[in-house]
């Protein structure tokens, strides 16, 4: 069967592996790479017949991976962290690969093969920092989204690497190849760049308007796979045409049903990929080399993690935060191994220092779960011996924190919180992880502490201990479900408010001891109503009678009890109603007392209060006399009101009350 059955060991060793690897609480990578070194060719048993078509195979799933990942790529990821992403990331690099460079040269590696070890070191592995974060929740934390933020930016640098590496190891050519490389990249991009905003969006939107599923997959594997075929006809590497492809989809009003189009297809050559690594090492030379093997991973993530941390504290990041990182992010990459193998194949590495650059990043990410986890502890110890970091606070009275409201988040919803709170004079404070709303804030003149409030240290800086209310507007799960940990542990009796994202998450949060529920879908939905109804010219009374009910029926069954709400709207037209109307120039009557005018004898609604000139008087006596620009309060049924605009009004405003009833769908 050829290459047929080689694709179904691989699948079916892969599938295995991947299975123990998912008990163990690893990434499923490491069941592809295991799987690929049993079914290689350095190892006895069952094997493929020929690994050079499985590698030709697996080139199409670094550019779906790359592609992919150009797709996924978002701005708006970098903007809370953008400072220590695209500053502190390109330090990173570049001090990590100054490290690699002279390990290589420790190592009596030549002059090209150090470099590449160096670019392959300084790269960390976004897979499993984020499969490490999410399985010890500890997503949407300060720390993990200054991670998130480099890893994006390292993923990024993949691309310009994938242009200059290759061209170091030419021969006798100087700096042309390499200038020569960068003015075709300069090119390629200009050209993408008119494709990206003219053409391939016009093109997409035709193949959508046909219907078909197929070829809209088509097409997308079309863009994808031939941008980078062509930037490999140009000398430019395959993967990086891909990426620049997928960066420029990412814009495009398609790009989440490519991304779901490419997936299963990444997946499956991905899984080709991982496993051709593996099928490329000799457990012979790891295990002949296991000393220096080790070695190695011990200095690595010694020095990466102490790089982390440092550039962490560079850009004022305190307490767990430098240790965090330095911990989390000290392993290598899943893209290495495409950096190694492009090294390999260009022939700045031998077969000997790629089979130790593989094992190396193996051991790096298998390590990092379990030293991530370290992190409470390792940071509970250092507490004992050296102080928390000052945290800065900025505008705070600390006397007047007493009943106080804790805001965690200062962003639109928290900005706006705060702006109330200090009109009604209550006693708040605000917990910022990011400088720019941070330096926002204080320049309004709210009290603010910049800091993360997954961390105990902030919230008790907060005073939260003798907190009346803790007000958490972030939208991550993670970051809510943390505070309302700490609030149960630290102030039992405060009352904690929070956002969810959808039922299932506000059962969740419930469950956890969130006191009070907002689900802005919910909150969406309810006005949409408001306004329809408004519109509709329904009695705002009964607009908030229907709305309230329906608010309540949300919030306590989720999903039973609208019905109970349509029939009180049913029977609102017999409740009484409020409206205020101001006295146009042609109303009957201006210049006329409440008594000549027999309002209630004419119509039954009853006139309670007047406001004439800025001034409100309540309950009028009969012998008030009313006048033109008045705002006149008048009660009673929607029909007496009806009777009320049709006799007094010159302009009737119509029914207020929907003649047909309202019937659920």
């Amino acid at each position: 069967m050829g290459i047929a059955s080689d694709l179904i060991i691989i699948i079916v060793a892969s599938l295995i592996f991947a299975i123990i690897a998912r008990r163990l609480g690893q990434p499923l990578i490491f069941g592809y790479i295991l799987a690929g070194i049993l079914v290689g060719p350095h190892t006895p048993g069952i094997m493929v017949g020929n690994a050079h078509n499985i590698e030709l195979l697996a080139e199409i799933g670094v550019g779906l991976l790359l592609f992919e990942l150009g797709i996924e790529f978002s701005l708006k990821e970098l903007r809370p962290v953008r400072l220590v992403a695209l500053i502190g990331t390109p330090i990173q690099i570049l001090l990590v690969m100054a490290f690699g460079y002279g390990l290589g040269e420790f190592l009596g590696w030549d002059r090209t093969a150090s470099i590449w070890l160096g670019a392959v070191l300084s790269l960390s592995s976004t897979m499993v920092v984020l499969k490490t974060l999410e399985s010890q929740e500890l997503l949407g934390t300060l720390s993990s989204r200054v991670m998130i933020g480099m890893l994006i930016v390292q993923d990024l640098a993949i691309a310009p690497m994938l242009i200059i590496l290759p061209q170091i190891g030419v021969e006798d050519a100087g700096s042309g190849p390499l200038i020569w490389a960068g003015v075709k990249a300069v090119l390629f991009l200009g050209t993408m760049f008119v494709l990206g905003r003219k053409i391939i969006p016009m093109l997409l939107e035709r193949i959508a308007r046909a219907g078909s599923r197929e070829l809209f997959l088509l097409s997308t594997c079309t863009i994808g796979l031939g941008i980078g075929y062509a930037t490999h006809l140009t000398g430019l590497s395959f993967a990086f045409g891909a990426f620049v492809a997928g960066m420029v989809l990412s814009e495009s009003d398609y790009a989440y049903q490519i991304l779901s189009n490419v997936l299963p297809l990444r997946d499956l050559f991905g899984l080709l990929f991982f496993a051709s690594v593996g099928m490329m090492l000799n457990p012979v030379v790891l295990f002949a080399n296991l000393g220096t093997v080790l070695l190695l991973v011990g200095a690595i993530m010694l020095v990466k993690g102490l790089i982390f941390a440092g550039i962490a504290r560079i850009f004022r990041y305190g307490n767990v935060v430098p240790l965090a990182m330095g911990l989390g992010m000290s392993q290598i990459g899943e893209l290495s191994f495409l950096l190694a193998g492009t090294g390999l194949a260009v022939g700045g590495l031998n077969q000997n220092q790629f089979a130790l650059i593989l094992a190396v990043t193996v051991l790096t990410m298998l390590l990092t779960p379990a030293l991530s986890k370290a992190t409470g502890p390792l940071y509970d110890v250092r507490k004992r011996f050296l102080p928390d970091q000052q945290l800065t606070t900025i505008n705070i009275k600390t006397e007047t924190l007493r009943n106080h409201v804790v805001l965690v988040g200062g962003g639109i919803i928290g900005g706006l919180v705060a702006d109330i709170l200090r009109r009604f004079g209550v006693p708040y404070v605000v917990i910022e992880a990011s400088h720019r709303c941070m330096k926002r804030l204080t320049d309004n003149g709210h009290p603010v502490i910049y800091g993360d409030a997954t961390q105990e240290v902030v919230l008790h800086a907060a005073h939260l201990d003798q907190a009346k209310i803790v007000l958490i507007t972030p939208p991550a799960f993670d970051v809510t479900r943390t505070v309302v940990q700490l609030a149960q542990h630290l102030a039992p009796n405060v009352v904690t408010i929070g956002r969810t994202n959808g039922p299932q998450e506000m059962q969740t949060m419930s469950r956890l001891g969130l006191d009070v529920v907002v689900e802005p879908g919910m909150e969406a939905s309810l006005e949409f109503i408001r306004q329809t109804l408004a519109q509709l010219k329904v009695p705002a009374a009964h607009i908030m009678r229907f709305t309230d009910e329906v608010h309540s029926d949300l919030y306590d069954t989720f999903h039973h009890g609208q019905e109970k709400a349509l029939r009180k709207l049913r029977v609102s037209r017999n409740l009484f109603d409020l409206h205020w109307i101001e006295l146009g120039e042609n109303c009957p009557l201006a210049g006329r007392t409440l008594r000549q005018a027999e309002v209630r004898t004419r119509t039954g609604a009853s006139v309670i209060a007047i406001e004439h000139h800025e001034e409100l008087q309540i309950n009028p006596s009969p012998d008030t006399s009313l006048s033109v620009g008045d705002l006149v309060a008048v009660i009673g049924t929607a029909k007496q009101i009806r009777e009320f605009t049709s006799t007094f009004l010159p302009c009737p405003v119509g029914d207020l009350i929907p003649k047909e009833e309202v019937t659920p769908a």
